[in-house]
């Protein structure tokens, strides 16, 4: 190439550009800064622009490194020779420069960065039109494996970030999405680099980086999760100064634009320290924002309700689940709030604002971690629908289909925790009268839950066995004993699975005599003073029919001892079974127990009560000479002679029916006893028909 090639640069000068010594090349920059002082001295533009054209095309891109180098370290020259004239010159000088920070020769790549750096050190705020180029240049130089060129990038990257504080004019808008676009980078130290330029920018007070947190959040929490523990300190640090500055000022700040970026974060179950922070977030949102979080309900239970499930003796675990219990206790205290307004926001945001809840999300979200395998989990999920429902019934209501059948599934579940608050909401449910009703008794759930959970108790005979007394005794209490009985005993007497109907008289007749919750309904049945006790007495008689020793026990309990006689004398024709004597056994038990107390000591009224002697002795006579039939010989034999000895006087004047007692059909009940029974025995012959046929079948089936 010819020397005119290369004007104004003389051909010594081309030389040492091109030399492979440092010294030698720093030479020819002493010539060239020398040169452009001149040309500036008499404003000759045209040779400045010319030089800049030779450096920055002829050497800067040359094939030869060592010409780059030259063209880079003439550059830089040129900057300083112009001084506070560079801002001019800022696309010719830092374009080129630009280029070879991807150079593949590294010596290259770190005489590119100090070359910008004594360009940027010169024009200094002039370099801010290039701002984007330049950021995004050291982004990746962020990442290079060469430790010099990381070190040469990072002074660059201060007197950068010097000039950015610096500036009154510096485009913040159009910074951020540059920012935000490097945010979602794999690399840590690239990752680094950007968080650094954030913590810088919080830092001005000029700059209020809140308004744009929106756009930078998501990928801060990404960073949380580096795995260069460097990375994560940095990020936490950052996101924790951002949590101050919004606590601070919280009218400035847009929650609702960051809410769901920490719902998804929430739910990190791999790094608890992303799972900690997002919470933490969360928390404070909901403390300083209030209703502008009601929309939002159903994904912040989606991330905070598994989290008190956690256990474990790990810090940052334990803080995760304590710090998802304030937020679930301020969710309470929000619903509770006059502020509180209910509406799908979806459907009709403009009528309901845009602080409403949205009920049937929110029971998506509660229904699904019905299913969750934490007691905690659930235990906080049924007491928020009980919650919803004492809070807001009448928008509950129409989701009373939605519910129900998710509330039966959890009386199965194995924690008694979980099932007693199950009954709890249940409990409200049915109490609940809705819109139609005029009271809780006209409420069509609490017949359709009673129908349910017998439904239940048939076809999971283990749940009977194991929860079923548990159930009804919770049910008692938190409902009226009474009706619920009554309800049951209703259903019962149409049930057509007669050996069902015998099992659950059996239970139901056990919990009645036994159990401390029914306490009252026993004394209502025992001492039969009102029309509506007998009316009890008689609609429990017609169901526990189904089981004849549980019907002798409730006459006993009601002290109706000529009747209890009357159906002993029937038991001779009964088909006595193993379960039938079992039964029996059980009652004689119960005798023996404090519940029986009272009848007990009416062994020793004089004269006595014929009737009762009689009716115990018929049940010994039933028994076969066991333990059982000997503890109820001894008892009787304690009975003094003298009251079963007494005189020939009717039993009606010994002791006169009581006049309570006096409006019960005992015929019309002993009939429809004798009924029962019939229809037991046809169920059974029945039933041993089918069994027989299908037996015979099989056989068959083998033979073939």
């Amino acid at each position: 190439m010819s020397e005119k090639d290369y004007a104004p640069l003389s051909a010594a000068c081309v030389r040492a550009l091109h030399d492979k010594l440092y010294d030698k090349r720093k030479t020819a920059a002493f010539e060239i800064e020398k040169m452009v002082k001149e040309f500036a001295t008499v404003n000759n533009t045209t040779q400045i622009n010319r030089l800049l054209k030779v450096l920055g095309q002829d050497f800067a891109t040359s094939q030869n490194a060592h010409a780059r180098k030259g063209g880079l370290i003439g550059l830089a020259a040129v900057a300083i020779a112009l001084g506070k004239d560079t801002s001019q010159y800022t696309v010719e000088l830092i374009k080129p420069i630009l280029a070879c920070f991807s150079d593949a020769d590294l010596r290259v790549r770190y005489y590119a960065l100090e070359s910008l750096y004594n360009v940027v050190k010169v024009a200094r705020g002039s370099v801010l039109t290039h701002f984007a180029d330049i950021f995004s240049a050291l982004g990746k130089v962020a990442t290079d494996p060469e430790q010099n060129v990381k070190n040469a990038s990072e002074l660059l990257d201060r007197l950068l970030k010097d000039i950015v504080t610096e500036s009154t004019s510096f485009d913040l808008d159009g910074f951020i999405p540059l920012l935000r676009e490097r945010l979602f980078t794999k690399s840590s130290f690239a990752r680094q680099f950007v968080i650094s330029w954030i913590s810088v920018l919080d830092a001005v007070p000029d700059i209020d980086l809140i308004l744009y947190l929106p756009e930078l959040l998501d990928g801060l929490f990404l960073m949380l999760d580096d795995p260069m523990m460097e990375v994560k300190k940095m990020c936490d640090i950052v996101l924790g100064e951002f949590l101050r500055s919004i606590k601070n000022d919280p009218s400035r700040v847009d929650f609702s634009n960051m809410i769901n970026i920490l719902i998804a974060h929430a739910q990190e179950r791999n790094d608890d320290m992303v799972q900690l922070t997002a919470i933490t977030w969360i928390k404070e949102f909901v403390q300083l924002s209030g209703p502008l979080m009601l929309p939002y309900m159903s994904g912040i239970f989606t991330a905070v309700l598994p989290c008190l499930a956690y256990d474990t003796d790990a810090r940052r675990i334990i803080d995760i689940k304590e710090t998802a219990t304030v937020v679930n206790f301020a969710l309470l205290k929000l619903v509770e709030s006059k502020e509180c307004k209910v509406g799908d926001t979806s459907k009709d945001e403009e009528n309901n604002g845009k602080h409403s809840l949205s009920i049937e999300s929110i029971l998506n979200v509660l229904t699904q971690n019905l299913l969750h395998n934490s007691v905690q989990t659930k235990v906080a999920v049924l007491k928020w629908i009980h919650h919803l429902y004492t809070r807001i019934p009448k928008q509950m209501y129409d989701y009373i289909d939605v519910l129900f059948p998710a509330l039966l599934r959890t009386f199965s579940d194995p924690a008694d925790e979980v099932v007693q608050q199950c009954l709890v909401v249940i409990a409200e449910v049915i109490s609940s009268p809705n819109e139609c009703a005029k009271n809780a008794e006209m409420n069509p759930y609490y017949s359709k839950f009673v129908i349910s959970l017998l439904n239940s108790f048939n076809s999971n005979k283990s749940l009977l066995d194991e929860r079923g007394s548990f159930i009804i005794r919770q049910l008692c209490v938190l409902l009226n004993a009474e009706e619920i009985y009554r309800t049951l005993a209703k259903i019962l007497l149409k049930e057509t699975n007669l050996k069902f109907a015998s099992l659950m008289v059996e239970h139901l007749n056990m919990i009645l005599l036994t159990s401390s919750e029914l306490f009252e309904l026993r004394t209502q049945l025992k001492e039969l003073k009102t029309k509506e006790s007998c009316d009890l007495f008689c609609c429990l008689y017609e169901t526990w029919c189904h089981n004849p020793v549980a019907t002798v026990a409730l006459c006993l309990l009601s002290q109706c001892y000529n009747h209890v006689c009357d159906l002993i004398k029937l038991f001779a024709n009964l088909e006595v079974t193993v379960e039938f004597l079992t039964e029996v056994d059980k009652l004689v038990q119960l005798i023996e127990s404090p519940i029986f107390a009272y009848m007990r000591l009416d062994l020793l009224e004089v004269p006595c009560d014929r009737n009762l002697v009689r009716a115990l002795y018929g049940l010994l006579m039933l028994l076969p000479q066991t333990e059982i039939f000997h503890k109820l010989h001894t008892r009787l034999s304690c009975i003094p002679s003298l009251h079963l000895h007494c005189d020939n006087k009717s039993q009606t004047e010994i002791k006169a029916i009581p006049a309570r007692m006096k409006g019960i059909k005992y015929d019309v009940l002993l009939q429809h006893f004798q009924d029962v029974q019939q229809n037991h025995a046809d169920y059974k012959k029945i039933s041993r028909a089918k069994e027989v046929a299908t037996i015979n079948k099989e056989l068959k089936n083998f033979e073939i």
